[in-house]
């Protein structure tokens, strides 16, 4: 798997439901502590942010920040683990407090959603098969790309990214694929990559760290 780095930056943030409680955060905050217990929905195929390891046990960089959240708040942490598509939907009714998995904070987003906190920024970046002949972003005009459905790289695929947040770098639209594939997670899109070149995609669109872990799984 080759992959090209992006000037495009997501910002990852803490997502917290608006709709689920009257007072917004506040209240999360207090049913947390009085519960003790945080239940973080996170998506469990996300690596190397958020997925099930060997020991069949969650782990990764988003898993990281959330224990550490509740071990400063005094609380377990519960994680629940639905699909992204269900996360940004924003349909929570309760069923978790808070989710930590690395969602692009957006005006749009924060008509649901409530952003505590900007925790890091990543490079998004495009990763072909080895066996690939593209050596440039143009050499994937008129391709079919993969991305995660709902996720900021679809958004930039299909030329319908917004980056309005504080502090969200300026970008350019440099890829003109004939087709964008929606797929419920990033490891779905790289397994059809890694069928072979151009055998269902020419093309993943992804997060850095991602790509970097795929890549190494082979």
């Amino acid at each position: 798997m080759t992959f090209w780095n992006r000037p495009q930056l997501t910002l990852a943030a803490m997502a917290l439901a608006l709709g689920a409680y009257p007072a917004h955060a506040g209240a999360v905050l207090d049913r947390v502590l009085a519960a003790g217990t945080l239940k973080v929905a996170t998506d469990a195929n996300w690596a190397p942010q958020s997925f099930v390891n060997s020991s069949n046990e969650l782990d990764g960089f988003d898993v990281d920040v959330a224990k550490a959240i509740g071990k400063h708040l005094g609380v377990k942490v519960e994680f629940i683990t639905p699909g992204w598509d269900i996360i940004t939907a924003g349909h929570w009714a309760g069923r978790w407090d808070m989710h930590a998995g690395s969602m692009t904070p957006t005006k749009k987003r924060a008509e649901i959603f409530d952003f505590p906190a900007v925790y890091y920024y990543t490079p998004a970046a495009v990763a072909v098969h080895k066996d690939s002949k593209a050596k440039t972003l143009a050499d994937l005009d008129g391709k079919v790309v993969g991305a995660t459905s709902t996720s900021t790289f679809e958004a930039y695929a299909k030329k319908d990214l917004t980056l309005d947040a504080a502090g969200a770098p300026p970008f350019e639209y440099k890829l003109n694929p004939k087709e964008v594939r929606s797929y419920e997670n990033s490891t779905t899109a790289f397994d059809d990559l890694r069928l072979g070149d151009g055998v269902r995609l020419d093309a993943v669109v992804s997060s850095l760290p991602s790509i970097l872990d795929a890549e190494k799984a082979g």
